[in-house]
C-alpha cells in the first residue's frame, strides 16, 4: 500500500514551542493522531500571527484549508515539548502549502511531518480569491 510522503524543505521560516497537554493524550498513553492536526492548527495560527495576520484576515481576505496530510514518525507523551517549524511552499495565485516539522525538544527526534494546503477565500461573496499582495510579500520573505 502506498504511503503519504511529504518532502521536507531544507529551510523553515518560523518555529515555536508547543507543550503537550494532558488533554492531548489518548487511551494509548500518547498524543493521539487527531491531536497532531490540532497542534498543526495552533502552529499555523502562531505562524500567521507572527506575520501580522489571522486566518480570517489574511491581508484583507480569509483562507480555508483545502487539504491536509500527516506522516506520523514517533510517539509523543505528556510533559514533552514540541519544536514546531513551518515552511511555505508551492505558492500560486490563490494559495500555498504549509509544511510543518514537529520535533521533540529534548532530542530533536521528528514526531510528525504535516502539510496543509491553504486557499485564499472571500467570505463575503463565498468565493476563492487571489492571495492579497501584502500577504504574498510576507509569505515570500
Amino acid at each position: 500500500m502506498a504511503r503519504i510522503k511529504i518532502a521536507i524543505p531544507e529551510q523553515f521560516s518560523f518555529s515555536c514551542q508547543i507543550p503537550v497537554r494532558i488533554t492531548d493524550i489518548n487511551y494509548g498513553g500518547h498524543v493521539g493522531n487527531d491531536t497532531i492536526l490540532t497542534i498543526v492548527h495552533e502552529v499555523r495560527m502562531q505562524f500567521l500571527n507572527n506575520l501580522g495576520f489571522t486566518e480570517m484576515d489574511f491581508g484583507g481576505k480569509g483562507m480555508i484549508m483545502a487539504d491536509a496530510a500527516i506522516e506520523f514518525k514517533n510517539e509523543l507523551f505528556y510533559g514533552e515539548t514540541i519544536i514546531a517549524s513551518v515552511a511555505v511552499t508551492a505558492i500560486s495565485k490563490i494559495g500555498f502549502d504549509l509544511i510543518y516539522k514537529l520535533e521533540k525538544e529534548e532530542d530533536r527526534k521528528i514526531v510528525a511531518i504535516a502539510k496543509t494546503g491553504m486557499i485564499c477565500y472571500d467570505y463575503t461573496v463565498k468565493k476563492i480569491t487571489a492571495i492579497p499582495e501584502i500577504a504574498l510579500e510576507k509569505l515570500s520573505n
